[in-house]
């Protein structure tokens, strides 16, 4: 069977594609919001996996402002299809969503709530991400390798510091990144 990109991507052979390096991200995160539905009362899963949604909302955010955003305005200036600045105010408000966690608890009254519309506002950003921003930059003349790169290095030095912070609160440690 041949391998993928997204393949490729995953297992850090080949070379790094910035667009199949993000799409498993989205998948990484997407399971999680489906391991938390399967939680049910299970608070400290759920803890968990807020937790570790959060960290990796937190860094792929910043992979998507500081390098792919720049990237898609400045390969697809003119066109009218594409709107960076609607993705930057969803992610705004994702990242208001993932500081509540820094109060809420697992149990608390509103912890599911938040966590299931944060998960749906990601999900709706994903599918516009991948049904409309990647196909347009596939056809720009991006290179999506060396921005795949810089996500790979920004990524590990982002969760190398996330690693530095341990095991505080998740706000916490997304405020040091």
């Amino acid at each position: 069977m041949e391998a993928t990109t997204q393949d490729k991507t995953e297992t850090g052979s080949g070379s790094h594609d910035a667009l199949a390096f993000l799409e498993a991200e989205h998948r990484a995160v997407e399971k999680l919001f489906k391991a938390f539905g399967k939680a049910d009362d299970d608070l400290d899963a759920k803890a968990a996996l807020a937790q570790r949604a959060c960290e990796e909302l937190s860094i792929h955010t910043l992979l998507e402002e500081e390098l792919l955003y720049p990237a898609a305005q400045e390969a697809l200036p003119d066109s009218d299809k594409i709107d960076v600045e609607e993705a930057y105010i969803e992610h705004f408000l994702v990242k208001t969503l993932i500081a509540k966690f820094e109060t809420l608890k697992a149990g608390d009254k509103g912890f599911d709530a938040t966590f299931k519309v944060m998960s749906e506002m990601v999900g709706h950003h994903v599918e516009e991400e991948e049904k409309e921003l990647f196909p347009e930059l596939r056809k720009s003349q991006c290179n999506l390798s060396a921005l795949g790169e810089k996500m790979a290095k920004r990524k590990a030095e982002l969760q190398g510091k996330l690693d530095a912070v341990g095991s505080r609160s998740v706000g916490d440690k997304t405020a040091t990144l």
